[in-house]
């Protein structure tokens, strides 16, 4: 037993849907992390960005990555309840 066999066991992956926006050859995307195929295709990237937004409010728990027209992280949201409590 590997110790990569103990973390297949975290929740918080397995419950939360994340998109990532991104450039696409037609304009923008919303894809879900891992898909072949986006989800939403748009000329412009706040198009494609409210559309995405609208899926990943409809997970229970949902996550958009925006990245910049380079690829590169630009912010992240959460929508819905999050699963973890931290005191203090």
């Amino acid at each position: 037993m590997s110790s990569d066999d103990n973390n297949d066991n975290n929740d918080n992956s397995n419950d939360r849907k994340t998109y990532h926006v991104s450039p696409h050859a037609e304009g923008w995307q919303g894809k879900v992390e891992g898909a072949q195929r986006a989800s939403v295709v748009a000329p412009t990237k706040e198009e494609a960005l409210q559309r995405t937004i609208e899926l990943a409010k409809k997970q229970e728990l949902g996550q958009v990555v925006i990245h910049k027209g380079n690829g590169r992280i630009q912010s992240e949201r959460t929508y819905g309840k999050d699963p973890r409590r931290s005191k203090g």
